[in-house]
């Protein structure tokens, strides 16, 4: 009976942690989250402080002491809507959306090709993908001037839509395919021996599954063309300009116009911030989709 008695007892007092263990995890765990914080609100000060600045006078904005108490005034978005904000959104709103939409119907059958349905020298099609984001854009747009001019498209939305197309697909291939990749090939071999063509596969079966990391995918497609700014600034000019372009407005030989920049800039992140706000659930799902099996 003593030996029954305890082995129990031992078997408790070796499982229980000790208490200062414990403690220390506990402390530990609390100054993880105090710098998680403290690194946060770092990151989002600047833009915190952009949208205070937006509701500033000039004099308010301007001033070599920061002012954090202030009588808040729409006048600066007055100002950046009578500046003619309203076509250059559009254009990005354009660009955007159907740059994205092209990546996406060009992407995914792509990626399901090097991917679940691998061709011949798959790693040399990837890597062929990835490299035309090694050329530096600079390099390239005295060719695409030439070439933009000749066929008439300078100043033209849809020039905009083909490039921001052809910038985006490398990097939507690659991460639709890393999607496609966790889909069991089990769930293909039934569809197959059930008959299914190799599109209602897809259509059915594999695009449902990896819709968060579409998703994912097409965010980070539609943050990169809407931030855009190289192409645009040069092959555009009083018709088909962006957001970034409109921004560059209010950097003059007299200097810069914070309060109204500031308010011009809120208002070129606030649809993007919007998307991602909308999009949030869909985009965790997609960036941590396969990471746990």
């Amino acid at each position: 009976m003593a030996v029954t008695t305890g082995t129990p007892s031992d078997t408790q007092e070796t499982a229980a942690p000790p208490e200062p263990r414990r403690q220390k995890r506990s402390a530990a765990n609390v100054w993880l989250g105090v710098v998680a914080w403290v690194v946060g609100i770092a990151f989002f000060f600047p833009v915190l402080w952009m949208v205070l600045t937006s509701f500033k006078q000039e004099t308010d904005a301007y001033t070599p002491t920061p002012k954090i108490i202030f009588e808040p005034t729409l006048e600066q978005y007055e100002g950046v809507f009578a500046a003619g904000v309203g076509p250059y959104l559009v254009n990005s709103v354009i660009a955007t959306v159907f740059s994205t939409l092209f990546v996406l119907l060009l992407g995914i059958p792509a990626a399901f090709a090097v991917s679940l349905r691998p061709v011949k020298k798959t790693q040399d099609v990837l890597f062929f993908f990835i490299s035309t984001k090694m050329l530096p854009v600079v390099a390239v747009i005295v060719p695409i001037y030439v070439v933009v001019n000749q066929i008439g498209m300078l100043d033209n939305i849809w020039t905009l839509v083909v490039l921001y197309t052809g910038m985006n697909l490398p990097i939507a291939v690659w991460m639709l395919r890393s999607f496609f990749l966790e889909v069991p090939g089990e769930l293909l071999e039934q569809a197959s021996i059930d008959g299914a063509p190799l599109w209602r596969t897809l259509r059915e079966i594999v695009l449902p599954i990896i819709s968060p990391g579409i998703f994912a995918t097409a965010l980070i497609c539609v943050i990169f063309a809407w931030n855009e700014f190289f192409f645009a600034v040069n092959l555009t000019a009083a018709n088909a300009g962006t957001m970034p372009v409109f921004l560059v407005g209010f950097i003059t030989s007299e200097g810069l116009y914070w309060a109204q920049l500031s308010a011009a800039a809120t208002m070129a992140a606030l649809p993007v911030v919007i998307a991602g706000w909308v999009a949030q659930n869909k985009l965790v799902q997609g960036l941590s989709f396969g990471a746990v099996k």
